[in-house]
């Protein structure tokens, strides 16, 4: 089994937090895993992408071609747009539906949701209202992980968790439990 994912976003969104989760997760499972540097402006405001590929064999290239990606997760909606030339036929987008308008031409909400309209597998959520209504709000990255766990299928939802605790460890037991929270938040939403 394989499963290649893009993740994309604005610079501090949380993307390589996401990436660094999904990553330790798949290490502890004895996948392969290559990941593609993140391209784009790191710093806050620019857009942000990373590739993610894990398999249980081994994998050539760390870059997901066009029509290859089986996961979008965006933590902007219109970056969801961006890199839908990426996406597979049946492949899924994880968004969340809360724009980041740091453009001036930013298109339409109404644009962006019909556009998304079109595609197969949507699963969009205000990952930020999700990650307040459980006392986190600086954690809708990891609410908009946990709405992906279930089309993830490649790794378990508790080896994530697993994850998360080894990547906020050093930020103390408040924080690790926020992020947990803001996980299962978005785990019971793609459960719906």
């Amino acid at each position: 089994m394989k499963r290649d994912i893009i993740l994309a976003g604005v610079g501090g969104q949380g993307i390589l937090s996401i990436a660094t989760v999904i990553g330790s997760a798949a290490l502890e499972q004895g996948l392969s895993l290559k990941q593609a540097e993140v391209h784009g402006m790191s710093q806050r405001g620019g857009d942000v992408q990373s590739h993610l590929r894990l398999s249980d064999s081994v994998i050539h290239s760390d870059l997901i071609p066009l029509g290859g990606a089986d996961i979008i997760i965006s933590m902007e909606p219109m970056e969801a747009l961006r890199y839908l030339p990426f996406l597979s036929k049946d492949g899924w987008i994880i968004t969340n539906t809360v724009p980041l308008k740091n453009i001036p031409n930013y298109p339409d909400m109404k644009e962006i949701e019909d556009a998304l309209a079109k595609v197969k597998n949507v699963v969009a959520i205000d990952a930020e209202a999700a990650a307040r209504a459980v006392m986190s709000p600086r954690s809708a990255n990891m609410v908009l992980l946990g709405a992906s766990a279930a089309v993830l299928e490649i790794l378990e939802p508790d080896k994530l968790r697993d994850g998360i605790r080894r990547i906020f460890a050093r930020k103390g037991d408040a924080i690790v439990e926020a992020n947990i929270k803001a996980f299962d938040a978005g785990f019971g939403f793609s459960k719906k």
